[in-house]
């Protein structure tokens, strides 16, 4: 499956993520943000190698409240969640290790 680049406008609400199972990346950002667009390439290495990983590109900004609910400052924030909790999170990274490093917290496979 390729890699999309798109922010979704359509955000689950954060009830719905707390009461979630298992691993979850969330990504917050926006399209036209320079920050964003030089992560994305560190962000698809990085997802490489996790083709499992359910990832979710959320569009922030004013009036969404998804993001703010996380207390999200900067673009773009990756935040990993287990079972609805968050566990770790990368603000505006640059390289594939640092993703790898959050990454990293999320349990071995079975």
């Amino acid at each position: 499956m390729p890699y999309v680049a798109t922010y979704s406008t359509t955000a689950p609400e954060r009830a719905e993520l707390d009461a979630g199972r298992g691993i979850l990346l969330l990504e917050f950002g926006v399209d036209w943000c320079p920050h964003c667009q030089n992560a994305q390439a560190a962000i698809e290495q990085a997802l490489a190698a996790q083709p499992a990983l359910p990832h979710i590109k959320v569009e922030d900004g004013a009036g969404r409240r998804l993001g703010r609910s996380f207390r999200v400052k900067l673009w773009p924030t990756l935040i990993l969640l287990r079972d609805g909790v968050e566990v770790g999170r990368v603000v505006r990274p640059l390289a594939a290790d640092e993703i790898a490093d959050l990454l990293a917290l999320r349990p071995a496979a079975p």
